[in-house]
């Protein structure tokens, strides 16, 4: 058994400072050790999935000067289904490194709870499946930095995660001190003008914008000197390339849902760039966790910008159920600095043109289905997007 503290200290002096997750008893000494030490940032998640795609976002952040920024995703073993989807789609695909601590409850052998009798004897398979090296995790003070050397060389030589499968008993308890919780956090005040629902343009009785013509719009006022915009997985990011390939723009191509977590990540690794997620509404409904995840640490550098079409518009068009909803009044009510919902361009233009508030801020721009004929899909390959946007921005982009 180790204390918290020798493996933290250990981490901390090779870069690692970020640490993302959902608790389990396991991990509640890591958690209260790094609550408590306020050079350490501790970010609690709404799920696993978004744990991974928050410190994908601050390993896209880069260095800080000649030290590195590295991130650790913990969570338990029976959440690492929810995790699946950025493990195989975001971080091994645009080769986005994160130290993995993974409990590893209903350990063949180990007398556990019903719902980890599958997981616990398939997760050293399901590790190695989505090609994650992975060791037990270190339970002698002699033996961590080793540990953490391997697990960096890999993610250094690969630029994909390494896992540390932690079993029971293998860190003892540290105290969380009265007071101590929610560390990171601002406390923006709701905005009082956030709209109320809009049935008649739900029903389609307002002419809307394109997507295209949104994309237009965000192009024209996002500077590429200084401001970072993520757009989701599906017609959005196509349709953004279309209009103009920058540097200053990553287009995702899977892990659905998760542009909101990794945009949070790389604007707290990043204050000094405005980070634009451009998300859409079959993908924010996925993982709609993150809007309180945002609203709980998004800070002011951060803007959250839904195009909410009603559709699966690059399948098919199958509807979402967004239309039964106001996608700013759950942001309003999760705790955004401002939330706004527009159908027309000019608000939206204005909202991207407005000064930072408290913290992170989020419009929604219902808009019409439909894509440009023959749309076509980047021919630049996703490392070579995440290396051309780290060395725009003065980052180390060396991994492969």
């Amino acid at each position: 058994m180790i204390e918290a503290r020798d493996f933290i200290e250990a981490a901390r002096l090779r870069g690692f400072a970020w640490y993302a997750g959902v608790p389990c008893s396991y991990l509640t000494p890591f958690i209260n050790y790094v609550l408590q030490d306020a050079s350490l940032h501790y970010l609690s998640m709404a799920n696993e999935g978004d744990a991974v795609a928050l410190i994908a976002g601050v390993a896209l952040g880069g260095a800080a000067g000649a030290r590195p920024r590295r991130g650790v995703a913990m969570m338990q073993n029976s959440g690492l289904g929810n995790a699946v989807s950025p493990l195989t789609s975001l971080t091994w695909i645009f080769r986005l490194p994160q130290l993995l601590i993974i409990t590893w409850r209903g350990q063949p052998g180990e007398p556990d709870e019903p719902q980890h009798a599958l997981m616990g004897p398939i997760t050293p398979t399901l590790l190695d499946t989505m090609q994650i090296p992975w060791e037990l995790f270190p339970t002698q003070p002699d033996a961590i930095a080793a540990a953490l050397d391997r697990a960096i060389a890999h993610m250094d030589l690969t630029g994909r995660p390494y896992a540390l499968l932690m079993q029971k008993g293998s860190v003892a308890a540290y105290p969380l001190k009265a007071g101590a919780g929610l560390a990171g956090t601002h406390a923006p005040g709701r905005i009082a003008a956030t709209p109320a629902p809009l049935p008649a343009l739900r029903r389609g009785a307002t002419p809307r914008p394109s997507r295209q013509q949104a994309l237009r719009l965000v192009v024209a006022r996002t500077p590429s000197a200084a401001t970072a915009v993520l757009a989701s997985t599906g017609f959005c990011g196509r349709e953004l390339y279309a209009i103009e390939d920058r540097p200053n723009q990553l287009y995702m191509v899977g892990s659905m849902g998760c542009v909101g977590a990794l945009a949070l990540g790389l604007a707290l690794a990043r204050p000094d760039l405005r980070v634009v997620a451009l998300d859409g509404d079959g993908a924010a409904l996925m993982r709609m966790g993150t809007f309180a995840t945002v609203g709980a640490y998004g800070p002011p550098n951060l803007q959250h910008l839904l195009l909410d079409n009603h559709a699966h518009d690059s399948t098919g068009g199958q509807a979402t159920v967004s239309a039964q909803l106001s996608f700013a009044q759950v942001a309003a009510a999760c705790g955004y600095a401002s939330a706004l919902e527009a159908s027309e361009l000019t608000p939206i233009a204005e909202w991207l043109d407005a000064p930072p508030l408290a913290g992170a801020r989020f419009a929604s721009l219902l808009t019409r289905t439909g894509a440009p004929q023959d749309l076509p899909r980047p021919a630049i390959t996703p490392v070579e997007v995440k290396q051309r946007l780290m060395q725009h921005f003065g980052a180390s982009a060396d991994t492969p």
